[in-house]
């Protein structure tokens, strides 16, 4: 009896189950905080991929490399963009590594925000706080005595003398000496690429199919240079005795007498007398 009774029950309780269906316990809580972490995992993934510092892209931390800039209004430069950032230490400089001398070049020796992929024009204008779009170009107040030029508003002569509506754009060369090739860009010059040592940059606000020339600081980029990395150039006269140290670079004309460390480059004009010293240390 006890047996049939049990078959009776399971038979109640699979005709109350039939047709109802499957339900995860909790509802559809659970599948859907499965698919926001799927979708957050996957998220991440790709920001970690594009935040990612490079570590084999130059510049590197270890690179240290100099481009020319200038910004050209309508017909001529403008003062450079004033401050080192290093006393007192500018947060954006320490963030980045890149900054100026007051001399119109770039120094890029970068922090790992700034390295590879990351190292574009627009880290520069960052740590300036210039901002340079197709709308015109803005200064902060303490540079271009915080005088903006807006498309639309400021204008410049065209070729024939003309008052037109101005245009921003960036020039770029690959190389600092060789004004033959260029690129110019009409927008999104943020994110311009800083891809090699010795280029140089015009920013440009100027009438349509005006020419823009190269940044003066071009004409002298590695004397420029040198400026944080130690090097000098000296010139030393006939008769004269110089003592040059590592790393620099002399031109001795006929008659002198120059001593030069481990390291130097000198040219000697006929009849100077020239003594090398070297490295024997090891180190």
């Amino acid at each position: 009896m006890a047996n049939g009774s049990s078959a009776q029950k399971v038979a109640r309780l699979a005709r109350k189950g039939k047709g109802k269906k499957v339900r995860f316990q909790g509802g559809t809580l659970f599948p859907t905080v499965m698919a926001i972490v799927i979708a957050v995992g996957i998220g991440l993934i790709a920001y970690a991929r594009t935040e990612a510092p490079d570590t084999d892209t130059p510049p590197t931390t270890n690179d240290h490399w100099h481009v020319a800039y200038g910004i050209y209004k309508c017909d001529a430069f403008l003062p450079n963009l004033v401050g080192n950032l290093e006393s007192p230490p500018d947060p954006n400089y320490i963030k980045y590594g890149v900054h100026s001398h007051d001399d119109g070049v770039i120094h890029w020796h970068p922090q790992a925000l700034a390295t590879g992929r990351r190292a574009k024009l627009g880290v520069f204008f960052d740590t300036y706080q210039l901002k340079v779009t197709s709308d015109g170009i803005e200064f902060p107040e303490d540079q271009n005595a915080g005088v903006d030029y807006k498309v639309g508003t400021d204008k410049c002569k065209n070729k024939d003398g003309k008052e037109v509506d101005a245009q921003v754009k960036v020039i770029v060369w690959d190389q600092y000496d060789d004004a033959t090739k260029s690129q110019t860009y009409i927008t999104g010059f943020d994110d311009i690429r800083i891809k090699k040592d010795g280029m140089a940059i015009t920013i440009a606000y100027v009438a349509p199919g005006v020419d823009v020339p190269m940044p003066e600081s071009a004409s002298n980029l590695p004397e420029l240079g040198a400026v944080d990395t130690g090097g000098v150039t000296t010139t030393t006269a006939a008769g004269a005795t110089s003592t040059t140290v590592a790393g620099a670079t002399t031109t001795t004309t006929a008659g002198a007498t120059t001593t030069t460390a481990a390291g130097a480059t000198t040219t000697t004009a006929a009849g100077a007398t020239t003594t090398v010293a070297t490295d024997t240390t090891g180190g």
